[in-house]
């Protein structure tokens, strides 16, 4: 599980290596499908090759074990997030919302809910990067849930969100029940990251499953 200690940069280089931009010191997604990106140690050089990929005006997002700020970058915010993971889902009590998958044609949909109820970064093609599921009421796309970093093994539950207008229903939790579970039936352990300061929100994911494996920093930089 030591990858998860450095999950940005063992995605881009497996699972997102097909959107991956830089080279062996440095790697960052395509900025069309997110933000994130990682250097492969803290030395000056390969710090140095993470600033290179940030475009001006633009931000990265890095999250691992010994994250530092690349030079000529400006620190944005920072933060520590639970990193949990899931060796089982537990049952649900009550029957699942009617839900559907999303598909292409639903990426205005997802691309809106999303930078209304802002659960991370996520730009207009975050929703190519796996599957997602959403629950749709009287046409409205109102809660959704997805997946993010691929690695060897593991694949993140991410992109849950819920309208303002329909939480408190359970929607978030039911929708990631079934994605955790897809990702449990192929052979994968589902993880996710939450803010560690958000008691009540890791409580929830305990209840589904989820355990606290570490706490890792977060760093937003931009140039």
């Amino acid at each position: 599980m030591s990858m998860l200690d450095h999950p940005v940069w063992h995605s881009l280089r497996s699972g997102w290596s097909a959107l991956a931009k830089g080279n062996a010191r440095a790697l960052r997604i395509d900025a069309r499908y997110g933000t994130f990106g990682a250097a492969a140690g803290q030395d000056a050089v390969s710090l140095a090759a993470l600033s290179a990929l940030i475009p001006q005006g633009d931000e990265l997002w890095i999250v691992g074990r010994d994250a530092v700020v690349p030079p000529d970058t400006t620190l944005v915010r920072t933060a520590m997030l639970a990193q949990m993971v899931a060796p089982a889902i537990a049952p649900a009590t009550n029957p699942a919302p009617r839900w559907e998958v999303l598909t292409e044609s639903d990426g205005e949909d997802i691309c809106a809910l999303a930078l209304m109820t802002r659960p991370g970064p996520f730009r207009p093609l975050t929703h190519r990067l796996g599957r997602f599921i959403g629950i749709r009421r009287e046409g409205r796309l109102v809660a959704m849930a997805g997946e993010r970093m691929r690695l060897p093994g593991y694949t993140e539950v991410s992109g849950v969100c819920t309208h303002p207008d329909h939480r408190g229903r359970g929607y978030a939790g039911a929708l990631m029940r079934i994605v955790a579970q897809a990702m449990l039936d192929r052979g994968d352990v589902p993880f996710l990251h939450a803010y560690a300061a958000h008691t009540q929100t890791i409580a929830l994911y305990e209840r589904l499953g989820f355990r606290v494996r570490t706490e890792l920093p977060m760093l937003v930089v931009t140039r």
